[in-house]
């Protein structure tokens, strides 16, 4: 299929019913200029978020004990921030205390746990047929609970298989399905640019990636090109809209048109990356134009040559 082929990648959108709802519990927190803030990362699921603990300074790689929706848990302190200022405080969890001896045996133990439940569960689903993939399993530090996370194309009536669950581990169990995003994050992975995937390694939050983004970058829309190892839009393509947004205020849009050398061109191409403008003329000529050449004044794009005056026309 080549670049300019048309194909049907509405499905490389995200699913808004499995978008993986936040495993935090954050509350609005006041915060004096000198309380320092954290960057902290939920081992199980990798969701990274913004915490603050008075009390004394964290190392980086240390390990504290934060509120979850399950109850209190593990989480590892990546960074400092440099800068609070532009950060929401509705946004930011409270630490509650820092990871003892004890807390840290505990997690050792529970690692093994983790792996011994996912054998189970994974034969237990295999036994009831259901079509489900199995992610990841997380025992609760101090809570008597045991999570199971998964991926699966359409819903699942797994209440069979929770019975199964509790008659082995005596314990409370939930099932989480998960969107195939999720888990990305959780197992990880290189992605196409040689670097470990961003889900895992450099983004907050999975946020929402749109084929609009693709296309206000002129990229490919080849579902090859703009898709990640999990099968959806790449989320690269989130970070950079901002920049592309940002820059395309300044240059004319495709199909405007401009008088200049004394006849009529028309943008058919903008490379925002290299700053070119590519415009054809009426006649079949084509050249490439800085992009810093253009200027809108009174609705006009204009043209600026040095030492010629500005030709313009009103954009389209």
């Amino acid at each position: 299929m080549s670049d300019y082929d048309i194909e049907d990648i509405s499905e490389l959108e995200d699913n808004p019913e499995l978008v993986q709802e936040s495993d935090i519990v954050a509350t609005e927190v006041g915060i004096d200029s000198g309380t320092p803030l954290y960057r902290i990362r939920l081992l199980y699921s990798y969701e990274t978020f913004l915490a603050v603990y008075p009390a004394e300074t964290l190392k980086n790689n240390s390990f504290v004990l934060i509120p979850t929706r399950y109850g209190q848990d593990l989480a590892q302190v990546i960074g400092m921030l440099q800068s609070a200022e532009s950060q929401i405080l509705s946004d930011i969890v409270q630490i509650i205390r820092i990871a003892g001896p004890e807390d840290l045996t505990q997690a050792a133990a529970n690692d093994k746990l983790e792996r011994e439940a996912f054998d189970i569960c994974k034969e237990k689903i295999e036994q009831h047929h259901l079509e489900m993939k199995l992610v990841s399993v997380h025992y609760l530090l101090d809570e008597p609970k045991i999570l199971f996370f998964f991926v699966a194309d359409s819903r699942i009536d797994f209440r069979e298989l929770v019975k199964d669950l509790v008659s082995v581990f005596r314990t409370r169990i939930e099932l989480r399905q998960i969107g195939i995003r999720d888990e990305a994050r959780i197992l990880g992975g290189i992605g196409v640019c040689g670097r470990c995937y961003c889900c895992r390694s450099i983004s907050d939050q999975l946020r929402p990636v749109s084929i609009k983004m693709a296309k206000d970058q002129n990229l490919s829309l080849n579902s090859m090109k703009i898709s990640g190892p999990c099968g959806r839009l790449l989320c690269c393509l989130e970070y950079e809209h901002a920049f592309y947004t940002e820059q395309r205020k300044n240059i004319p849009a495709e199909g405007s048109r401009v008088h200049y050398l004394g006849a009529f061109w028309k943008v058919v191409e903008i490379n925002v990356v290299a700053g070119s403008i590519t415009i054809v003329c009426d006649d079949g000529r084509q050249m490439a134009v800085p992009a810093s050449a253009f200027e809108k004044k009174d609705g006009f794009w204009q043209i600026e040559e040095k030492g010629r005056k500005p030709d313009s026309t009103r954009q389209k």
